[in-house]
């Protein structure tokens, strides 16, 4: 029987989570969470693209109006940096700032995560040296990450009730899973009214990553029954919700449902990732791609590579969600909800190029996600699977 890796927690008298608020209109009461955990002047990071729309706007006026001022740091790119958290930290540092308020997709989710957690370390601490390898989060002073509130205005990578964020090495254009539980947020206001004003195509991207991170987790070999279980609902809740919500971007029900989702994937993919994420990794950093609509890409070719593995597995998921056919209704119902969900066929269309794809196979094949796929990813199969996705 296999195991996920796992990590060693000691207690520390951490601050773990106070609480998730879930429901319309909770941003309202975002003020009295960020006094709650004793901030006084906190930080909203957010998107470029977010920083100047009302949602925004409102939250920062809750703010202001409980006197913790209106400040903004909106240097996010899609796929963020060290660079976007070193101006971040510098911004934090400048204004001084007791905590960080994490509002947006999974780029401002992240990268406010990192700001909290590098802004008073040492500076002979390099956040590469977090990575979420063993037990390396013991190298951060605990004591000096900053409050985290995470309030997503997306259905989809889950981050705000997880333990880690993304960043991508400039240089190296390499993908890194930053860990540590105190990066876990104290509170997480999830307020479907937020996510209505996505465009069609990053509601599209988003609610596919949340089911790739549910499809990964229940195909992993690992054992975790507990996410196995929480997996197949998330998945089940995708396929039901996301047609609407891009159908009709202001059914709040079916909006809740895929904040709901979101936040399950991510719990349940502790047992595991596989090569959805082992090949979308290395596209998003070196081509800047959106994570979600390049999972959603490559997910019918990861089927068709583990399908003698999963194929009894999808089987009882495809009844569960209600679907007929067994494994192939299964992977017809994935390839249907691309169609309508007008995600581009292959990774031709996003970019990929042929003579970039040993490099891209090294890169997937380094990724921590490939050790959870449930057939073994070698050079050659990794290979075979880029070539099939172009």
């Amino acid at each position: 029987m296999s195991h996920p890796v796992s990590h060693s927690v000691p207690n520390r008298n951490w601050s773990y989570p106070t609480a998730i608020k879930f429901g319309v209109g909770r941003i309202s009461e975002l003020a009295d969470h960020a006094k709650s955990i004793g901030l006084t002047k906190p930080l909203l990071v957010t998107d470029k693209a977010l920083a100047s729309l009302p949602i925004t706007k409102n939250a920062l006026d809750v703010l202001e109006a409980a006197g913790l001022g209106r400040a903004v740091f909106s240097d996010v790119d899609p796929n963020p940096n060290e660079i976007n958290m070193a101006a971040g930290i510098e911004v934090y540092l400048a204004g001084g700032h007791d905590g960080v308020i994490c509002f947006g997709g999974g780029s401002a989710l992240d990268l406010g995560k990192m700001i909290a957690l590098m802004a008073h370390q040492p500076k002979k601490l390099k956040v590469w040296q977090l990575e979420d390898i063993d037990d390396w989060y013991t190298r951060a002073d605990a004591s000096k990450i900053a409050p985290i509130i995470a309030v997503p205005t997306t259905a989809g990578t889950g981050s705000e009730v997880g333990r880690a964020g993304v960043l991508t090495n400039s240089e190296t254009h390499k993908k890194k899973i930053i860990f540590h539980p105190r990066l876990m947020p104290a509170v997480t206001i999830c307020d479907p009214a937020l996510t209505t004003g996505m465009p069609k195509f990053i509601t599209a991207g988003t609610g596919m990553d949340a089911l790739a991170h549910c499809l990964e987790a229940y195909s992993s070999p690992f054992y975790h029954p507990m996410s196995q279980g929480i997996a197949l609902e998330g998945m089940r809740l995708v396929f039901e919700n996301l047609p609407r919500v891009y159908a009709d971007p202001n059914d709040l029900d079916a909006r809740a449902h895929m904040m709901s989702a979101a936040a399950m994937g991510a719990v349940a993919f502790q047992k595991g990732l596989g090569a959805i994420h082992a090949l979308s990794h290395p596209i998003g950093a070196v081509y800047n791609t959106h994570h979600g609509t390049t999972n959603a890409v490559v997910m019918p070719m990861v089927l068709d590579l583990n399908r003698k593995a999963v194929k009894d597995r999808l089987a009882s998921a495809a009844a569960y969600c209600g679907i007929k056919g067994g494994y192939k209704g299964f992977y017809q119902r994935i390839l249907d909800l691309r169609q309508t969900l007008n995600i581009p066929e292959n990774l031709t269309k996003l970019g990929v190029k042929d003579p970039d794809l040993d490099m891209l196979t090294r890169m997937a094949l380094e990724d921590p996600s490939c050790g959870g796929n449930p057939v073994k990813m070698t050079k050659r199969n990794t290979r075979a699977l880029f070539e099939a996705c172009l």
